[in-house]
């Protein structure tokens, strides 16, 4: 077995994804090294087990793949194969909507290649740091389809339009300076998995439910000023607020 981890008692036995449980985080790694981690069916089967584990118990999640490469996109040989159906299933786009609803922030750790369904993967996590090496890209038209799991409409909320055309149309890659330029990653760090651990630490440190309804607001599509009205209603009036705030004051007095 590639990895296991125990939740609610129960043993979680996984081939293809590695997950572990870091106390006050977890780690997943997609684990098919020998194939850049390219995406397949089995690997998405897991990835929504380990969506389950992270929903039951809510942490923030570190993402990254084994080896040299982040993912460098889906396997040929399976996509080869897919069929109308499996296209108007979704496969691919329905996980990665699942891992950026997750309550909890996700941390992407990205070297080597995220391609195609890999950077759409990286796009669906809420902060990117990369590697010196780190290259994104969908290249998907030359293959005859498009980036359909999320790219349309995540790309361009984090880099802009003209750039997602780039990259969608054109297919252009960045580099990890292009993409820290655009704002797709946060840091470009030698040891991004150090950097990635210093941002989950910062994250812990803050409340928990103050981080979950931001999320939830900063996700909501449209102009929505009730809402955040409404999740800052909830958080006046939970002991977070008023035991932070107090021992804020206290040190500062």
């Amino acid at each position: 077995m590639a990895g296991a981890v125990t939740t609610d008692t129960r043993p979680v036995d996984l081939d293809h994804v590695v997950i572990s449980d870091d106390g006050d985080r977890y780690r997943v790694t997609l684990n098919r090294p020998e194939r850049r981690n390219a995406i397949t069916g089995e690997m998405i089967a897991e990835l929504h087990r380990v969506c389950a584990i992270v929903e039951r118990a809510p942490k923030p999640v570190l993402l990254c793949g084994a080896g040299r490469n982040f993912a460098g996109g889906a396997d040929i040989a399976q996509l080869a194969r897919r069929t109308r159906d499996d296209a108007l299933a979704g496969i691919n786009r329905t996980l990665f909507d699942r891992i950026a609803a997750l309550a909890l922030p996700t941390v992407a750790v990205v070297e080597g290649y995220a391609l195609g369904g890999g950077a759409e993967l990286a796009y669906a996590c809420d902060i990117r740091i990369a590697a010196p090496d780190a290259v994104f890209g969908n290249p998907e038209p030359a293959l005859g389809i498009l980036a359909a799991a999320g790219a349309s409409y995540r790309l361009p909320q984090l880099v802009g339009i003209s750039v997602a055309k780039q990259i969608l149309l054109a297919g252009a890659r960045l580099d990890a300076e292009q993409a820290l330029r655009h704002g797709l990653v946060m840091e470009v760090a030698d040891d991004p998995f150090a950097a990635a651990e210093t941002v989950i630490d910062r994250i812990v440190a803050q409340s928990a439910l103050a981080l979950r309804l931001s999320k939830t607001v900063i996700d909501a599509p449209g102009h929505h000023p009730w809402a955040d009205d409404i999740a800052q209603a909830v958080l006046f009036e939970g002991p977070d607020k008023t035991d932070r705030m107090a021992a804020f004051l206290e040190k500062k007095s």
